[in-house]
């Protein structure tokens, strides 16, 4: 029986397979991972790119077993949102870290529910409810 066994010292030929499948699972979103004692794998469009991958945020998210979204201040995901969290053993030790690139993180939602907030206070006044032809019910 083949088998694929994540350890902290995985190569990047030990996590391909399993990463190749995340990255068609996230509609080829690029995807890194590394194991804690060695580099790891880095995939965009759907090609392994880099055999000897590490980045500040999977180094981070080993060192500190917590996962991250955020904008990495260097390296080929600068300033793009990701998120990367980590892959834990049965003692929940981080022993590898995964990361994909955030397109959730792209949309800031707070900020645009408080600019939306703002202009419709704007255009509405104070009253911030719903006209009756704008009311869930009534497009039903």
């Amino acid at each position: 029986m083949e088998q694929y066994v994540i350890s902290v010292s995985s190569r990047a030929c030990d996590l391909a397979p399993v990463m190749l499948c995340i990255h068609d699972l996230l509609g080829r979103l690029p995807v890194t991972a590394r194991s804690r004692d060695c580099p790891g794998i880095r995939i965009e469009e759907g090609k392994v790119i880099d055999e000897a991958y590490t980045g500040p945020i999977l180094e981070e998210v080993l060192e500190e077993n917590v996962t991250k979204r955020v904008r990495p201040p260097g390296g080929p995901y600068k300033g793009i949102p990701v998120v990367v969290a980590p892959v834990r053993d049965d003692e929940g030790r981080a022993i590898g870290a995964i990361g994909i690139v955030d397109v959730t993180g792209i949309f800031d939602l707070a900020g645009f529910m408080e600019q939306n907030a703002g202009i419709r206070k704007q255009v509405c006044g104070e009253d911030l409810r719903p006209l009756p032809t704008e009311s869930p019910a009534e497009k039903r």
